[in-house]
């Protein structure tokens, strides 16, 4: 079996992964999947970092956008990543993967604060290190610190999971224009010049300026993300 094309990743997780068909709340069967798919690539010596959201629980944009202060209702999602963080870090223990949960909002009882030196120590003794509490300040999508927290230990690349059956970037959103196709290769630039929903502005500029590239696929099909370290062609889409 040829070596995995990048040896430490990070891997950035939507809340709504975490919900499965049911939309919202943690579905056990769905984190069960991606916690094993991420102990796949673990055996397979890469330093696997997890970023997670928390919009399965609570979006702060929802929030804002129903008359809440928006740094307060931000801050509220920065709390529902915890709870996905702390979920995801159970099954894996189960599966005898060891974890280190992280987190930019300061919890002492229950998270490790982010430490950038830390984080790397823990990812070279082969533990799975879950990033959440987004960068801890309001504003922020956690696509952000995805991108950050991947330049600053040093990973290879940023590989996003996307759901609901959409692997990759596409031209149109596939579930509206039945014509759209999916792009195999994209630039950086063409993203931010087309719109294309990949990261927000802010993570994809960050990730040219640092030559980080970015994986968008489907992490919720079983072997996904084997085969996109594989370097499987027909997985994904490649944002260099």
């Amino acid at each position: 079996m040829a070596d995995p094309r990048w040896s430490r990743v990070v891997l950035k997780l939507s809340g709504e992964a975490f919900a499965g068909d049911q939309g919202y709340g943690i579905d056990g069967s769905v984190v069960r999947m991606l916690a094993e798919e991420i102990v796949g690539v673990r055996t397979r010596g890469v330093d696997v970092a997890v970023v997670v959201g928390g919009g399965n629980i609570w979006r702060g944009m929802t929030g804002a956008g129903a008359g809440m202060d928006r740094a307060q209702a931000d801050q509220m999602g920065m709390l529902a990543t915890v709870i996905n963080a702390l979920g995801l870090q159970d099954v894996l223990e189960q599966l005898g993967q060891p974890t280190r949960v992280q987190s930019a909002v300061h919890m002492a009882q229950i998270a490790e604060p982010y430490i950038r030196r830390r984080a790397i120590r823990h990812l070279e003794k082969g533990r799975v290190v879950i990033l959440a509490g987004g960068l801890g300040s309001p504003f922020f999508t956690t696509d952000t610190p995805a991108a950050l927290r991947a330049a600053e230990i040093e990973a290879q690349a940023v590989l996003k999971g996307t759901h609901s059956g959409v692997d990759g970037v596409y031209t149109a959103d596939p579930k509206l224009d039945p014509g759209a196709t999916k792009l195999r290769e994209v630039s950086y630039m063409d993203v931010l010049n087309q719109g294309l929903n990949v990261m927000d502005p802010t993570s994809i500029t960050f990730c040219m300026d640092n030559d980080l590239p970015i994986v968008v696929f489907d992490v919720t099909r079983p072997g996904n993300l084997r085969r996109v370290l594989d370097g499987d062609e027909g997985v994904g889409t490649l944002v260099r």
